[in-house]
């Protein structure tokens, strides 16, 4: 199979774009879209790469979002054909970011090209976000360039992102939602001494039983129709000294929360801190927000748009889901922006012999082009 996005996809999934190095990959993508008329913007900030490319100056502005980066492809003998020499076998292109999200990309641009030429005059405007911080910390990418566009007043009214959402064929799923995300990084402070002399010491291990215990099992809420119930898990917890005769002076650990909206990071702050001082253990914590939870109504034009390109072009309904990790969506609807996440399998995605296969590959490029269509021709 030959093709303008499989070429291209080809191309980008050769640049070793480890996060943060973006490699090449944007001026790839900004060379292609400096031909159809986007004004290209390049936004470095820190170590990070960002391409802000805008076609048209009239609102509404459906903004194509991703990311270039990619994560480090595990163990290089494991795979089959090296990670960054994209390759086919068996009607599937292997490579680090075939489906996360590289292909996606690909679709986007030749969906434009194929788009602006049937309709140069268009409603609306076309924009892409593109950034090399999603695999990362995520805070000098997407995020810094919403900041200053929110400045400049160039929020975009709705945005498509391209992780792989799809399960078990293209575009059965869609992403409407995220939930939040917020992890606690504890300290008990207990009093080191012997094993053998307790009452000369003080074990933080023993005094962090039950108000941990009592934090696992809160029932923050209830499962909704769009959001499964909030989940907290322990992901680590240590203490010791190495030797066995001694009592540890201090115990750490960190948790994490996924929450739906309705529940505010504060108050789950306040609920566990209280846990703590309830117990009277002397602790210290730290949190760490990565992200907001998020729902775009399935009612919106973009959702309704989107899901009625599907059932046209595929002959079937998505499902609306809600589930999984965070993305970089989560930064546009902090500005009030309509967030739909449609790309590509997930089944191979962070994983040895990634891929993504090539009959897929041309059918989300022309789901792309459809939605175009379907909302600013």
């Amino acid at each position: 199979m030959d093709s303008d996005t499989l070429t291209f996809n080809q191309a980008l999934l050769s640049c070793e774009s480890l996060t943060p190095n973006d490699a090449g990959c944007q001026a790839l993508i900004a060379q292609r879209l400096a031909k159809l008329g986007f004004e290209i913007r390049h936004l470095p900030f820190g170590q990070v790469n960002n391409l802000w490319a805008k076609r048209g100056h009239q609102e509404p502005t459906l903004c194509f979002a991703g990311h270039t980066d990619v994560v480090p492809v595990g163990d290089a003998a494991l795979w089959t054909s090296p990670a960054f020499v994209p390759t086919i076998r068996n009607g599937k292109l292997y490579a680090r970011g075939a489906a996360d999200m590289k292909s996606s990309i690909a679709a986007m641009v030749t969906a434009c090209e194929r788009f602006v030429k049937q309709h140069p005059d268009h409603q609306g405007s076309i924009a892409f976000l593109i950034t090399s911080d999603e695999e990362g910390q995520a805070i000098d990418g997407t995020q810094a360039v919403l900041k200053r566009l929110d400045e400049e007043k160039q929020i975009p009214k709705w945005c498509l992102v391209g992780e792989a959402s799809s399960t078990e064929k293209l575009g059965d799923t869609l992403k409407v939602g995220r939930r939040g995300s917020l992890t606690g990084y504890f300290k008990i402070k207990g009093k080191q001494g012997h094993i053998a002399y307790p009452d000369l010491a003080k074990n933080p291990i023993h005094l962090a039983f039950k108000p941990l215990e009592e934090i696992a099992h809160l029932v923050w809420d209830k499962a909704s129709a769009h959001f499964p119930a909030t989940s907290l898990q322990f992901a680590n917890i240590h203490a010791g000294t190495g030797a066995n005769n001694v009592i540890p002076g201090t115990l750490e650990g960190n948790f994490n929360l996924r929450f739906a909206p309705g529940l505010e990071p504060e108050h789950i702050k306040e609920k566990i801190e209280s846990i703590f001082i309830k117990h009277n253990v002397e602790f210290e914590i730290r949190w760490s927000l990565s992200g907001k939870p998020f729902y775009t109504d399935v009612n919106s034009k973009l959702i309704h748009s989107v899901t009625h390109t599907i059932e046209k072009q595929l002959g079937y309904k998505p499902v609306h889901s809600t589930t999984g990790g965070t993305s970089d969506g989560r930064f546009f609807a902090e500005y009030g922006t309509e967030v739909v996440e449609l790309g590509p399998n997930n089944a191979t995605i962070h994983q040895i012999d990634e891929c993504i296969d090539l009959q897929e590959l041309e059918a989300l490029s022309a789901l792309y082009e459809a939605i175009l269509v379907d909302l600013l021709k």
